[in-house]
């Protein structure tokens, strides 16, 4: 071989190598932090599930920057879990940002390691509004919070039951009972403020471990007090054991109101049966069950879910991840780099009005970083199937409630 040859032969080689790297380099890694094992797995993996389509549809459209995007998963079986593999997703994997997390106990901690290593936490489930009460440079939450919930909750005792039974509202007597980590606790003390203020008569405020085993003391003291309205606040594993133990022991008051959660779930109405759970409200993000044309992108993501996971939606979870995850991926890409500052500036940045998204919410973030166009709906089993029954133009069917 001559020395021309071999010169050539080897710049072609090296040239090789550069192309190789630079399509290794052409990637930005993400973090998927949510509870993939454990009590909260369900919600967790369904929620995981709206943020890989959303990547997907990304990824098939050029990704972002012109990068194409890696979902680095972490699993978040509990709180010290979520900050250890939040700094491992850091540190060794490299990530630009943190998605997640469906748990506020869990982003609530592992938000903060993001924070201090200034990388962007970017929240799509968790509703405790302590999150964002500590104005984080680099947190942002597209999902509405555990206050909004349980104003809807209040507003649906006072518009919806107390017509439906033809009784003033105060002369309801209401319950709150609610799991006693981060989530429960938060909107269990909302709820209790706003029914104060509304002049609600609340007869019982019980929390309760979500991984408790027996209810039956605390549906002993409902029925004592007589409650007419309970209102929950849960994951699966306690939803059920409630409606199991509550049906054992006769106990049926004349609402019971769902804070998300395990109530917004096809399992838990497969569980507890489906003529225990018809007539069931539940406060939560938009389900799939909703009026398109008030959340324009439902169809299609419907499509997609079915065509990649053989199945239907088990919840509105992964319709509300995939939604948020489509907002930040578009300010992403629009970001000057993939440095935290720029991506948050892009975030700040955003102006979208209701109705332009697939859970049918605008998008504009404020300082704390929460999004101040976010909003819960109001749901319904009916039929075996969770419905949206207000507001109005979101509404696929109206409220039934039994007299």
């Amino acid at each position: 071989m001559t020395t021309r040859r071999w010169a050539l032969g080897l710049l072609s080689g090296v040239a090789m190598i550069a192309m190789g790297s630079a399509r290794a380099a052409a990637e930005v890694r993400f973090g998927a932090l949510y509870p993939f094992s454990g009590e909260l797995a369900v919600l967790g993996d369904e929620s995981w599930r709206g943020l890989e389509l959303a990547v997907e549809e990304r990824n098939a459209a050029g990704g972002v920057q012109g990068e194409r995007i890696v979902l680095v998963r972490g699993d978040a079986v509990d709180n010290n879990q979520a900050v250890a593999e939040a700094r491992r997703l850091i540190s060794v994997s490299g990530v630009k940002a943190i998605f997640g997390t469906y748990s506020s106990a869990r982003a609530q901690v592992a938000s903060q390691v993001a924070e201090l290593a200034r990388i962007p936490y970017l929240e799509m489930g968790a509703v405790s509004d302590s999150i964002t009460d500590r104005k984080f440079r680099y947190l942002f939450r597209t999902n509405p919070t555990a206050r909004d919930m349980a104003e809807r909750s209040i507003e649906m005792v006072i518009n919806a039951v107390a017509p439906a039974h033809s009784v003033q509202p105060r002369d309801l007597r209401v319950a709150i009972i609610h799991e006693d980590s981060l989530y429960g606790t938060t909107v269990g003390r909302f709820q209790a403020g706003f029914a104060k203020e509304q002049g609600l008569n609340i007869v019982e405020t019980l929390p309760y471990p979500a991984n408790v085993v027996d209810m039956s003391a605390l549906i002993l003291r409902l029925q004592s007090a007589k409650a007419d309205v309970v209102l929950q606040t849960s994951y699966q594993n306690d939803t059920v054991l409630f409606f199991r133990q509550a049906r054992e022991a006769g106990f049926r008051p004349r609402a019971i109101i769902g804070g998300g959660g395990g109530y917004s779930l096809r399992e838990t109405m497969q569980a507890v049966g489906q003529d225990v759970m018809d007539g069931v409200l539940n406060i939560d993000f938009t389900q799939i069950a909703t009026n398109p044309k008030a959340a324009p992108g439902i169809p299609h993501f419907l499509e997609a879910y079915r065509a990649k996971y053989g199945m239907e939606p088990r919840s509105g979870h992964s319709l509300g991840n995939y939604a948020g995850a489509k907002i930040y991926l578009e300010a992403i890409d629009k970001a000057k780099s993939f440095s935290a500052d720029d991506i948050a500036a892009a975030l700040r940045a955003l102006d979208i009005p209701e109705g332009q998204t697939a859970v049918g919410w605008g998008v504009r973030f404020g300082e704390n970083g929460q999004n101040q166009r976010s909003k819960m709906m109001g749901l319904q089993w009916q039929d075996g199937k969770l419905v949206t029954v207000f507001p109005s133009e979101a509404a696929v069917s109206d409220l039934r409630l039994r007299r």
